[in-house]
């Protein structure tokens, strides 16, 4: 059966000869007019004329030969379908842990709504463009712990990116050095041949055991990369200040503390790069240029598989000829 879906022409320039199909008509007009034979008389009284219906179909024996000939010109066109199948072989992948400073802190509002939430919906929006990688991540305060091991369902990951949120079962304080040095023992144990950490914070390190000195080393050792990233405006911001009986937060205006010259330490010593994200807009770009940084090597293949169609339009012209052959042989034999 002849598909049109879909149908491509390896030699469309064939499609030229169908200029020769009117003057084809044109020809078999004028021919068929000099050839028919003209009597003058002065009147047609005595003789009984009548038109048969044979000499009106020979005209369908030129038009057989006409439809032949065109199907001929779109089988030298060579129609086909084509078939497009795609592979793509991920050749090396890139591991990847966020770290996310979940302090008391992050609820300012320099950030709409807040830092974190604005922190959340960015990082969302980077898992969702890594679909080749694995992703974890690792929550800190004055402590820090994993929230999900590396993985490459991101459906996981994003479930439980959406569930971050402040709470005091944390120690309060801001422990750069335990999260960064969770992130490394996350990944330390990966084949991977890149390895990323991408470690957030809205302060300085006033928490913890491990200096972060000495979890830039440990990262320096199993050739971690991090990408580190203050957040928050310069100068004053609204944050929580105190909580009230009821459990509420009170708000009130703040200074801004982060410690740049450490994040920018661990970037640098570590290969990474340090960002500073003073808006929405800001942390949007700082991830976007990540996301660039970090590219994972995929192959793609794609295969192409060709279904000729012009064997049925040869049969179907042979056909055609082949009738006109067979009715001007038998049929139209006296007409010819």
């Amino acid at each position: 059966m002849f598909n049109f879906n879909n149908i491509t022409f390896e030699h469309p320039q064939w499609f030229w000869l169908f200029l020769l199909l009117p003057i084809l008509i044109l020809w078999y007009i004028w021919k068929r007019n000099k050839q028919t034979a003209a009597v003058k008389i002065s009147s047609i009284k005595g003789f009984k004329v009548k038109q048969g219906i044979l000499p009106k179909l020979k005209p369908l024996l030129f038009v057989l030969r006409l439809l032949a000939l065109a199907l001929l010109i779109t089988a030298m066109a060579r129609p086909r379908t084509v078939d497009v199948s795609t592979k793509t072989n991920t050749t090396q992948g890139i591991d990847i842990v966020i770290a996310i400073d979940v302090s008391a802190s992050m609820l300012a509002r320099d950030l709409k709504p807040n830092r974190l939430e604005a922190l959340k919906e960015v990082a969302a929006e980077f898992v969702k463009q890594r679909p080749s990688d694995r992703i974890g991540l690792v929550e800190y305060a004055g402590e820090s712990y994993t929230k999900t091991p590396i993985t490459s369902d991101k459906r996981i990951v994003l479930e439980a990116l959406q569930s971050i949120e402040y709470n005091n079962l944390l120690e309060s304080g801001t422990a750069i050095g335990m999260g960064l040095a969770t992130s490394v023992n996350r990944l330390k144990e990966s084949k991977a041949k890149s390895k990323v950490i991408i470690l957030m914070t809205d302060g300085v390190n006033n928490s913890g055991f491990i200096d972060p000195k000495i979890a830039t080393e440990l990262a320096m050792e199993y050739n971690i990369k991090t990408y580190t990233i203050g957040l928050g405006t310069n100068g004053m911001a609204l944050g929580p200040i105190s909580m009230s009986r009821n459990g509420q937060l009170r708000y009130g205006s703040v200074k801004v503390e982060i410690d740049e010259a450490l994040l920018q330490e661990i970037a640098q010593k570590t290969g990474g790069k340090y960002f500073r994200a003073t808006n929405n807009e800001k942390l949007e770009a700082i991830y976007d240029e990540i996301n660039k940084l970090e590219k994972t090597d995929i192959e793609e293949f794609k295969y192409y598989n060709y279904d000729e169609k012009y064997r049925p339009l040869l049969l179907l012209a042979g056909l055609l000829l082949l009738i006109e052959l067979v009715l001007k042989n038998t049929i139209f034999r006296s007409f010819v």
